[in-house]
């Protein structure tokens, strides 16, 4: 079995789909949280604190599963032309670049709108 810490450990061809649904469990969550406690003005429209911090997070998610997929790509090309470690690897790579594509897709228009609506 190889370490965690390895790009080819075939955890990581799943790591990708599920740092997404965190990220969009926590997205909702925190939504709906603050929407509850401290609901910003509605007169601000989409330019206010919550838009804010939902984008850094989203901005920060995105870089993870980039990084990801580009560290998952180079170990892919480092490994041997017909080894599972390359298709690992590439798997993986590819996953993450998926998990970040569909952070894209939600994040866009949910931020382009005011929320608490």
């Amino acid at each position: 079995m190889r370490p965690l810490r390895s790009p080819y450990n075939p955890i990581h061809i799943a790591l990708g789909l599920v740092i997404w649904s965190l990220w969009f469990v926590a997205l909702y969550g925190g939504l709906s949280v603050a929407c509850r406690v401290a609901p910003p003005a509605l007169s601000l429209g989409m330019w206010n604190w919550l838009n804010l911090l939902l984008g850094l997070f989203s901005v920060a998610t995105v870089a993870l599963l980039l990084g990801l997929a580009r560290w998952s790509w180079r170990a892919a090309s480092r490994a041997g032309k017909r080894s599972p470690e390359r298709f690992a690897a590439r798997l993986a790579a590819t996953v993450h670049l998926v998990g970040a594509v569909a952070t894209l897709v939600v994040a866009v228009p949910l931020l382009r709108l005011p929320p608490c609506v």
